[in-house]
């Protein structure tokens, strides 16, 4: 069995071709969004989803979020005494994503389709498959989530031909694809995006505002302190869900023996976000500029990502392609779909034997060159060979000559990126090539590169004077693990205990009710401090019926209070 998983930033699915469908899969919560988040409890063991997000705010040193933000580099995330990459993180996730899977069908899982942001580097996508590979997966395909999205939207649209544009804005990332839907062929035409723009920014906006009005004041607590962040991200998160469906709402800090709160009225959000919306813009014009495409020639905008249920993003696209989006799908969930639709084609499901996917190279891949400046050579420029948005798999070669009399070596260095300048783009891998020395331009070299549906590039020099090849495959970029060291990983990862799954349901409302307890005061708290404590009662008697009712009558009294604002 392949699996198609959607790794999110904020939160993640994980989905499998069944009865001749995309099917997504429930957690040990019965939910089938999986918090991207990773934590040890207080004996050392892995906990994942809801109950590590819990514990964000009451065990920050325990507890990660966000780290899909750092994949490919090679940044460390300290838990308690264990220092985490980010890949090790998003293993962690992926491995409790397959082993939902496993749970249900009964069967094991060795194999995923995994969906990446269109934009994501080079580098990023590799670490990705280093995420799948430490998880006990062999990543038969990274696809990119909004292709991902649209294959899912294309089997709702079988003999249609239409031009799409599917607009995902998840926690963490934008992306942007244009696509054509005709006779079985799903066609991308462009991607564009940020890797960086996302609903987390959003709440950070919104808790940067809070904070510029009560940071004055007498007794208002350092940002610095990590749990000071997460509480604020937190309510940041809410007042947003909150101006969904009102016009206002109350963002309130609660610390020590005092609270600060504020109303945040829609207006408000928009002023606080406006210069992060703006962002949005760039990406779009670039994906239609690039498809040479107008808006208006669009038979549907396609929304996908959580972030786009914000009334402020949907009225946004609606303005700039002056029509409504297509919400037909749920956004939070149609990239797990298609994932697993690739998944399915991987397989050769008989029911998608006609579904063709093309997709694009979302980046522009070249080489550093110097340019002769009347008698001076200035190193550094940036000569494009595969220009991004090209159909892949993807070949093309482009002949470069020695500047200087009786060179004897070139170093080819290969960059990734837009800008005019090597020193603006990403770095990718070089080639150190022995060249017979002659007069300056009689030696030439074909440099050609190669890329593949999964992001593989491969870099070929040849000489045609000494008819010699250099290739190199890039496969390790600058913080990306190597073979050694993903073994090494594997191995520590394997020896850890993780948090049973069958106990998660009442750790996720202990981990609640500690939250809650440290954001009340006075009565409030107190009873938040009981019902802990009749919990902790009931779970040390092991009666799953009084568990059970015990639970559930706690999490009616949560939702309650939750509710009141507390």
């Amino acid at each position: 069995m392949i699996i198609g998983i959607d790794l999110g930033t904020t939160n993640s699915l994980v989905a499998v071709w069944s009865e001749g469908q995309p099917q997504l899969v429930a957690n040990a919560l019965d939910s089938f969004l999986t918090p991207s988040v990773v934590g040890l409890d207080d004996d050392g063991r892995v906990l994942v989803g809801e109950v590590a997000r819990e514990r964000l705010q009451t065990h920050p040193h325990l507890t990660a979020a966000l780290f899909k933000r750092y994949m490919g580099s090679n940044r460390e995330i300290r838990l308690g005494s264990r220092r985490f990459r980010p890949e090790e993180l998003s293993a962690l996730v992926l491995k409790s994503l397959r082993d939902d899977v496993e749970r249900r069908f009964g069967v094991p899982v060795s194999e995923a389709v995994i969906s990446v942001p269109a934009y994501f580097s080079d580098a990023q996508r590799k670490g990705t498959r280093i995420a799948g590979e430490l998880a006990g997966l062999k990543v038969e395909r990274l696809i990119n989530e909004p292709t991902a999205a649209a294959l899912a939207y294309g089997l709702h649209q079988k003999g249609r031909e239409t031009t799409f544009l599917v607009f995902d804005l998840g926690g963490g990332t934008f992306d942007v694809s244009i696509l054509e839907l005709f006779e079985g062929v799903m066609e991308v035409r462009a991607s564009a995006g940020d890797n960086f723009l996302g609903g987390e920014d959003f709440d950070d906006a919104l808790a940067a505002r809070f904070i510029a009005l009560h940071k004055d004041e007498d007794g208002f607590p350092s940002v610095e302190q990590e749990n000071i962040r997460q509480r604020l991200r937190r309510e940041a998160q809410r007042v947003r869900h909150a101006l969904g469906q009102q016009d206002s709402a109350t963002f309130t800090l609660r610390h020590g023996e005092r609270d600060w709160s504020c109303v945040i009225r829609t207006e408000d959000m928009l002023e606080s976000l406006s210069p992060l919306l703006e962002r949005l813009r760039a990406p779009i014009e670039r994906a239609l500029r690039d498809a040479r495409i107008r808006a208006a020639d669009l038979d549907e905008v396609l929304l996908v990502g959580g972030s786009t249920r914000m009334p402020l993003v949907r009225k946004l696209v609606a303005a700039l392609f002056g029509r409504f989006p297509s919400m037909s799908l749920h956004p939070d969930e149609v990239v797990a779909l298609g994932a697993a639709v690739q998944a399915a084609l991987k397989t050769r499901e008989q029911a998608l034997e006609e579904v063709v996917l093309t997709d694009v190279c979302p980046y522009s891949l070249g080489v550093e060159v110097s340019e002769r400046l009347g008698n001076q050579i200035e190193a550094g420029h940036y000569l494009p060979i595969i220009e991004r948005n090209s159909v892949v798999p993807v070949s093309r070669v482009h002949s470069l000559e020695t500047l200087s009399d009786n060179q004897q070596q070139v170093t080819v260095r290969m960059f990734q990126g837009e800008s005019r300048l090597v020193r603006d783009n990403i770095f990718l891998g070089e080639l150190e090539i022995p060249v017979p020395p002659r007069k300056a331009g009689e030696v030439s070299l074909d440099v050609r590169f190669t890329y593949d549906s999964n992001g593989l590039l491969e870099a070929q020099v040849d000489i045609p004077l000494t008819g010699k090849t250099h290739r190199l495959v890039i496969e390790n970029n600058p913080g990306v693990l190597s073979q050694e060291e993903i073994a090494s990983r594997l191995a520590a990862l394997e020896a850890l205990k993780v948090h049973p799954r069958d106990q998660q349901v009442n750790s996720v409302l202990l981990a609640r009710l500690d939250r809650l307890y440290q954001e009340c005061l006075g009565e409030l708290r107190q009873q938040v401090g009981q019902l802990a404590a009749h919990f902790q009662q009931v779970l040390e008697g092991q009666d799953e019926r009084q568990i059970r009712e015990a639970r559930s009558s706690i999490a009616r009294r949560l939702e309650e209070l939750e509710s009141a604002g507390i």
